[in-house]
């Protein structure tokens, strides 16, 4: 589990062919200061497991489900990521409970720069804008973030938008973001346990 408070910004350094997948290589001194084999890093809000490490760099396999689901998707070499490391149980809970489990994937469709800040207006699919709701909480790139506001209800993809502070901007992917860009998306996963609730609690719903 993560927070999505983001520990570094890394570098993917190598990316090879594994069966239907690929095997990465992502250069981030502080996530590997203290992992071990098997661990969990999330990238850009992907959970992926350590399978070899060196002095400052890892090793993870992302299998084809994963790809498919998120913008790892022809990752190459060079691409900036958002490393965190998962959190320990005694830790603090500072953004929110992040699985690391992408749900899908949204574009930028407009970017606003503010005094000290910039708004992201970003798209989300139809099947998961039920999920977004203003003043929630969104993991974009694994970035634990503040929907600050979302398209009326309807048919068809929505919309959303989040308000990046200047520490979000630096010490994050997200302030390299332009109209265009795919970024991973994980809703609150409270709000995905009352929507399966609900699907069950109506007629018909149940088995």
């Amino acid at each position: 589990m993560f927070t999505g408070i983001v520990e570094e910004i890394g570098e993917v350094t190598a990316v090879e062919p594994s069966g239907d997948g690929v095997r990465v290589t992502v250069r981030g001194p502080k996530s590997v200061s203290d992992a071990a084999h098997g661990d969990s890093i999330s990238v850009s809000g992907v959970c992926l497991t350590v399978v070899g490490q060196g002095p400052d760099w890892f090793t993870a396999d992302v299998m084809k489900q994963t790809l498919d689901m998120s913008t790892l998707a022809g990752v190459a070499p060079g691409r900036a990521v958002n490393l965190e490391r998962a959190t320990a149980a005694h830790g603090r809970l500072g953004g929110h409970i992040v699985q690391g489990h992408i749900d899908g994937t949204g574009e930028v469709l407009e970017v606003r720069p503010g005094a000290q800040w910039q708004v992201l207006r970003i798209s989300v699919p139809a099947a998961l804008a039920p999920l977004v709701v203003d003043k929630g909480s969104i993991a974009v790139d694994g970035v634990s973030l503040t929907v600050s506001d979302a398209s009326p209800a309807g048919p068809g993809d929505g919309w959303f938008e989040v308000s990046l502070i200047p520490e979000t901007l630096a010490a994050t992917t997200l302030g390299a973001r332009t109209a265009g860009d795919r970024v991973n998306l994980e809703t609150d996963i409270l709000a995905r346990h009352v929507q399966r609730l609900l699907a069950f609690s109506t007629e018909g719903g149940s088995r």
